[in-house]
């Protein structure tokens, strides 16, 4: 019986000593692998800490990511189970037309004005004025807007004047007045309107809601002065020329005004199919007389040119609150003479919108100053700046 029993305590000890050479080995694999690095242990594990937190967080991701996937699929199945309802296709019951988005902004409520109106029939003068404003329809995402009143009278629009810019309000204090020349035969055809718009230095400014005011309703044995609701803007009577972004910048000690015209967009479509060639001109009028002038080169069959071209003139810092600097865009003809699309002013006797801009380029000077502009109608423009061209010169061999 001893030895069997010698060998059944032999089997027995052999996996007891495998076990323990096991687990011996395991510790003494990890110690050489971290002695090996070149790091001192606290930074190890540091570093293993970081890369369990990076996995921990990919994996919340991961499960965020899933559950918003079953939450959209299910909205998105709820929306197919539209298609029992009126209308010609899923997609226009889920995707609303322009036609439904502007019904829906024209139905907001877009604020009040409060304006006076009053006639001086010794200047044969309108003096019309733009008090305050209330309750506006924030159009920026932080709830707010960046209001401003242009004012004009219709049917002869010659004069726009705009008010000072008032900026993350919703409920701006003008106490602004602005005069027009108006017999007093024209007050019963004319309309005075006054519309609120929101200032946009990159984008086109949007409009919050005007109001029309015919002067054949209004009582001038005293002045007027009261609130009323603004509403949509009128869609009829605004042609879109198009918008124009170039930048500013001057430099009194050298007496450089630089000039860098970007990028136009949404011009007005000028040739048969429907595009246009156009390049813009640079116009410095001093005096009321052309001073200076530089272009563009011509961009083929677009509505949405990219120029980035800088142009360089000297003025003397004694002549820059005179001079008046007149960007315009064409369409250029090789057959026909070139037609003007649109032009705005820029100077100290500008308003609105470009006296800002203008204003903005001399308060810093050598830096470049970039804003986009909505061109106006040349007959509006050389209105307001007193220019009139009676008498053309036939452009004979003309090259461009």
């Amino acid at each position: 019986m001893a030895p069997n029993a010698h060998n059944i305590s032999a089997t027995t000890i052999t996996p007891t000593t495998a076990f323990n050479t096991t687990t011996t080995a395991a510790p003494d694999f990890i110690t050489q692998l971290l002695n090996k690095i070149p790091l001192p242990r606290w930074a190890i594990y540091a570093i293993a800490a970081a890369i369990g937190l990076v996995f921990l967080i990919c994996f919340f991701c991961i499960c965020i990511k899933c559950c918003c996937k079953g939450k959209k699929k299910k909205n998105k199945d709820e929306k197919i189970k539209l298609d029992g309802m009126k209308g010609s296709t899923t997609a226009a019951l889920v995707q609303p037309g322009m036609e439904d988005l502007d019904y829906g902004l024209n139905n907001k409520p877009k604020g009040k004005l409060q304006y006076s109106l009053e006639y001086d029939f010794q200047k044969q003068e309108l003096i019309a004025g733009v008090k305050q404003a209330a309750e506006l329809l924030a159009m920026d995402l932080g709830g707010t807007s960046d209001p401003y009143v242009k004012v004009y009278m219709l049917p002869n629009k010659s004069k726009t004047w705009e008010t000072k810019v008032y900026r993350k309000t919703l409920n701006p204090i003008f106490n602004e007045s602005f005069k027009f020349q108006t017999p007093q035969a024209e007050l019963n055809e004319s309309t005075i309107v006054m519309q609120v718009y929101d200032f946009n230095r990159f984008s086109k400014h949007e409009i919050i809601g005007e109001l029309r005011i015919p002067l054949k309703t209004v009582d001038w044995n005293h002045v007027i002065e009261e609130w009323m609701e603004l509403s949509a803007a009128s869609k009829s009577e605004h042609e879109n020329l198009g918008e124009i972004c170039f930048s500013l910048r001057y430099v009194p000690t050298a007496s450089k005004l630089t000039v860098v015209i970007l990028e136009a967009k949404n011009l007005k479509k000028m040739d048969v199919g429907g595009l246009s060639d156009p390049y813009i001109k640079i116009q410095l009028i001093l005096d009321k007389k052309k001073w200076k002038k530089k272009k563009t080169s011509v961009k083929k069959k677009t509505l949405n040119p990219y120029f980035n071209e800088s142009f360089t003139f000297e003025v003397p810092f004694k002549q820059i609150q005179k001079v008046q600097m007149v960007i315009s865009a064409w369409d250029h003809d090789k057959v026909s003479k070139n037609d003007a699309i649109g032009k705005i002013f820029l100077g100290c006797s500008a308003s609105g919108n470009q006296l800002r801009h203008w204003s903005d380029m001399l308060s810093n000077p050598r830096r470049p100053i970039a804003q986009w502009h909505t061109l106006q109608s040349v007959e509006e423009v050389d209105s307001a700046l007193g220019m009139s061209y009676k008498f053309k010169i036939p452009l004979i061999n003309k090259t461009f």
